[in-house]
């Protein structure tokens, strides 16, 4: 296969990956929504126990079917990863509940900043001036789409603080665990489903209580809102995998800057189905602003020099130093 036409595969494979992640984001916002909005399930932990209970049976048929080969993933790094995710996961909860959603919003955009901090310090990566600057651009553009009152208290910030940290870790071990012990996004969802679906369905029944004084065991189970649980389970298996594939495939970084997109598509699809209100001029503006910043963001960081990582070895010359900056050929897409 000639170097062209691999390289067009590989962007078809790329933007089919990225159109799969969007659709299940998107669906799971919405139907999540119209679960806790329209029927009261208001227990985010334990539904997100649920998901992962179901990734874990998928996995299980995949590995039964053969499609999931044996692997390797050290118990530690396993353990660490289920440390961050399982901190992501009530750390965003708690500050939903104790944050305005115009802070929420914030703390979500540093997370942007956050992960390029993490590739700059553990994998010597060196963004370019455009793509920095695409990277402002994208935050301006969400920032105006979702920031509205921002009222910041102490245990807030705190668990804004958490959430980032805990959710930017997270997303860039998928990226790392899988290029260091060479694991698919199907082995590495094997190696994580089971425990954090047993870890977050021990906790959330007490998290959930804790944060709405409600007991998921006392909820009002109907026909109805057990189908939009089991679709919510459903289609967050979909959304699992495709966010292990997204990352593998392309940076932590690269996914929190296109994921805005999946912002603006609940923006949208929040005003088609649940009413007008919170669609207005300036958040259109917002809207073409964060979407020109990815189209930069997308151009600037492929390019050469655009995001390179600096070479360990030390230079023992002037003409080693100036090879010293060498392109590692890993930009985004390229695992």
């Amino acid at each position: 296969m000639s170097p062209a036409s691999r390289a067009d595969k590989k962007a078809v494979v790329d933007a089919a990956a990225w159109m799969f992640n969007v659709v299940t984001s998107v669906g799971i916002i919405i139907v999540n929504k119209a679960l806790m909005a329209t029927y009261g399930f208001s227990f985010a932990t334990t539904l997100t126990g649920l998901h992962f209970a179901t990734t874990t049976l998928m996995t299980v048929v995949l590995r039964w079917l053969g499609y999931i080969q044996p692997s390797h993933l050290p118990f530690k790094e396993l353990l660490k990863f289920i440390f961050f995710a399982n901190f992501s996961i009530v750390g965003m909860n708690v500050s939903l509940m104790w944050n305005s959603v115009g802070f929420y919003q914030i703390a979500k955009l540093s997370m942007i900043p956050v992960s390029c901090f993490l590739e700059v310090v553990m994998d010597k990566i060196r963004y370019s001036r455009d793509t920095k600057l695409s990277i402002g651009v994208v935050l301006l553009g969400v920032g105006v789409c979702t920031v509205t009152d921002v009222s910041v208290n102490a245990k807030g910030f705190i668990a804004a603080f958490i959430a980032v940290w805990s959710t930017s870790l997270q997303q860039y071990y998928v990226h790392h665990l899988q290029r260091r012990y060479s694991l698919s996004s199907f082995n590495l969802l094997g190696h994580t489903a089971p425990a954090q679906a047993g870890t977050l369905l021990l906790i959330g029944p007490f998290m959930d209580y804790w944060l709405t004084n409600k007991r998921v065991d006392a909820y009002n189970y109907t026909s109805v809102s057990v189908m939009f649980i089991v679709l919510s389970c459903t289609i967050a298996v979909g959304t699992n995998l495709s966010q292990f594939i997204c990352i593998g495939r392309f940076t932590a970084v690269s996914f929190q800057v296109l994921g805005h997109m999946k912002t603006i598509l609940v923006l949208i699809m929040g005003f088609f189905f649940f009413g007008k209100e919170g669609l207005n001029l300036h958040v259109v503006l917002g809207m073409k602003i964060a979407v020109a910043g990815m189209i930069w963001y997308g151009n600037a960081s492929s390019k050469p020099g655009g995001k390179e990582r600096w070479s360990h070895s030390l230079p023992t010359s002037r003409q080693q130093k100036h090879n010293s900056l060498s392109e590692s050929n890993e930009f985004d897409g390229k695992v």
